[in-house]
């Protein structure tokens, strides 16, 4: 039988793994992730899965892709600067469902058009306006979100605001009705807006990994993991990578139910950047089809039901103010670990470490280096010259912050260029403290004691170390990770409970773990399912984890590339959608992909709307590289009674279309 290759693609590692549907895993690698060109970093592993293996590259009939760079670029703040295009909406649309902020100040075009919710067109496109908008964005923009008012009963305004884009400017343009069959419209132009911001980074991933396979002999056709751990084809995730969030979380659970035999247990997944919390039900991931929020945005994909922070191996360690003494505080954001930097830049780390643990006072950027990582983007037209200036600083290299940032106003134009992706902090991380505590042994011990030897001498109010010694100062932050790592998954298994919510987590926390017990109160937590800890750093932090909730961990063989495996193991599933509603004249009106469609009878128009959707769902299955196609049907009436009688609302109606993707013989 041929053999599937799973691949990874995580903020801080690439992992590959060789897969046999009749042995299992046959070969397993990890390789640190190459922002500047994933391929690198994608084609280290590859090469030696094959050569663990001892196998051809033609041996390969399948290559499955899952990432977490579109959920890290999201819970960063981080992506293309886009234009969103707004139909028929006023400007006060932009305050609902977090709109405004998701622009992050990106141009939005407001452009006269849009339909009612019969889909009949309120006045025409205004074409005119548009194109001139058009010129006076010219090269500012890296693509174009459209949303039309009520596009999902009419998609014509967003179409052919669509054509008349590509004509202008060649940018990718992302229709709002393609994403989503609900209402809600600035929903889905929010949806729109984060899928053209990540469309940029996904393309160069896939784009990347093509040209390795091109290069090493792969000819397999290559699938990419949608957010519900489904697999589609990897031309149709190039233009909906909004697909692709949470793409890693849901692979892992795949891969969780699969490497460890678990029916039902909770999985948490450790990366360098994110944790990722779901729930195993029946050996299967349980979705989220109100959509997926990552990153704080509530968006309309319907992917795994997971609850993600900005919590990994990789987090910043700060410090943050506690009465007059000093707190750590873990993430948001990503560093790459000063231990990491040492390993390719070691007389640059070293040197400076050492100068400055000479210096008599301890700086706020003290043991930071910032590196440039990004790619030639549109940001780049619109950066200012200060920022332009911090860039060809880095031209040649890191450079230490405390050399980079000579004035104040350095430091906000720094925040932009990490913002866009053009620039990374380095600095001390939790992987850095495992290094010192002897739990990680990869990379430059030296460099991450140094660094976090300079970090232990900041001082709170009362002129008082945070920390003794390196050594003291990882075992806080062992011990911050492991404690924020427990409150969030106690968080994630709360969830939305109207008596014990997810605000409740942190309290329940402390009261159950806190030194000195209450006098007449005990108050205990505990899991009723096992802990399925998956990552490269499971083994180091979830033992602990699950002591402090009575439950068992199971980290499994192979659990730092679940992932990987995951994306192997998966199927093709595709859905189509329409809905129908009343209409004058006691008619039923169907809104599917195409011009609105009456019928005399509810009967008759849910099966022209199943007959429809079959075929609709079919094609999708065969674009998205599936084979053995089934479909399965879903009517759900929603009826209200109205003077003694009942009335339908709408009906709601569903093709699923399965099939095992493709493989090359």
């Amino acid at each position: 039988m041929a053999l599937l290759l799973g691949i990874d693609t995580g903020g801080t590692y690439t992992d590959a793994v060789l897969f046999d549907e009749e042995k299992g895993v046959v070969a397993s690698a990890k390789s640190l992730t190459t922002r500047h060109d994933f391929s690198v970093g994608i084609g280290r592993s590859v090469a030696r899965v094959i050569d663990e293996a001892k196998t051809a590259p033609a041996d390969i009939g399948l290559v499955s892709l899952s990432t977490t760079l579109a959920t890290n670029a999201l819970v960063e703040g981080q992506g293309g600067r886009v234009c969103l295009v707004m139909i028929g909406f006023d400007p006060a649309s932009l305050e609902r469902n977090g709109l405004r902020d998701a622009l992050k100040g990106d141009p939005v075009l407001f452009i006269g058009g849009g339909h009612d919710g019969q889909g009949e067109a309120m006045q025409p496109l205004d074409e005119e306006k548009l194109k001139a908008e058009l010129d006076a964005l010219e090269g500012t923009v890296s693509a174009f979100a459209v949303a039309g008012l009520f596009a999902i009963r009419n998609p014509e305004h967003e179409l052919r605001a669509r054509e008349l884009i590509l004509a202008h400017s060649g940018n990718s343009v992302t229709c709002s009705h393609e994403l989503s069959s609900k209402l809600d419209g600035p929903r889905r132009a929010l949806t729109s807006v984060l899928n053209a911001r990540l469309i940029n980074l996904i393309h160069h991933l896939i784009t990347s990994t093509e040209t390795l396979f091109e290069q090493t002999g792969i000819t397999a056709p290559l699938m990419v993991v949608q957010g519900d751990g489904a697999l589609i084809s990897a031309r149709i995730a190039k233009v909906k990578p909004i697909e692709t969030i949470l793409s890693g979380p849901a692979a892992s659970l795949v891969g969780a139910a699969y490497l460890s035999g678990q029916t039902e247990a909770i999985v948490s997944d450790i990366g360098g950047t994110t944790t990722d919390i779901a729930v195993l039900e029946g050996g299967s991931p349980r979705l989220d089809a109100d959509g997926a929020t990552v990153g704080g945005w509530r968006t309309m994909v319907e992917a795994v039901a997971i609850y993600t922070v900005g919590l990994g191996g990789d987090s910043e360690v700060s410090v943050v103010k506690s009465g007059l003494g000093l707190d750590l505080a873990l993430g948001p954001r990503r560093l790459i670990p000063v231990s990491l930097l040492a390993m390719d830049y070691p007389d640059l780390v070293h040197g400076t470490l050492e100068a400055q643990l000479h210096r008599e006072r301890v700086q706020e950027n003290f043991g930071r280096f910032a590196v440039k990582v990004g790619r030639k983007s549109a940001h780049m037209a619109t950066l200012n010259d200060m920022e332009l200036e911090i860039l060809a600083a880095l031209e040649d290299g890191p450079k230490p912050l405390e050399k980079l940032l000579v004035r104040r106003r350095h430091w906000s134009a720094l925040e932009r260029l990490v913002t866009s992706g053009l620039v990374m902090i380095a600095g001390l991380t939790p992987s850095d403290a495992a290094h010192i505590l002897g739990l990680h042994d990869a990379w430059d011990v030296r460099a991450a004691a140094m660094a976090a030897a300079l970090f232990a001498r900041i001082q709170d109010a009362r002129g008082k170390a945070l920390a003794a010694s390196p050594v003291e100062l990882s075992e806080m932050i062992f011990e911050a990770l492991v404690s924020k790592s427990s409150e969030t998954l106690l968080e994630a298994a709360l969830g939305k409970d109207p008596l014990l919510g997810k605000d409740m987590a942190a309290t329940l926390l402390k009261a159950s773990t806190r030194a000195e017990p209450h006098p007449l109160v005990e108050v205990s937590i505990g899991f009723r399912l096992p802990v399925i800890g998956l990552g490269a750093s499971a083994h180091i932090y979830y033992p602990e984890v699950a002591k402090r909730f009575g439950t068992t961990a199971v980290i499994p063989e192979y659990a730092g590339v679940a992932n990987a495996i995951g994306a192997v193991v998966g199927q093709v599933r595709v859905a189509s959608h329409a809905s129908i509603s009343p209409a004058g004249n006691d008619r039923f009106r169907l809104y599917h992909a195409g011009e609105p469609l009456d019928f005399l009878t509810l009967g008759e128009a849910a099966a022209r709307g199943e007959a429809l959707l079959a075929e609709e769902a079919r094609q999708q299955a065969v674009a998205a590289g599936a084979v053995d196609i089934h479909t399965s049907f879903e009517r759900q009436d929603n009826t209200a009674h109205i003077e003694g009688r009942e009335m339908l609302i709408e009906s709601i109606l569903k093709v699923t279309a399965y099939g095992r993707p493709r493989i090359a013989r």
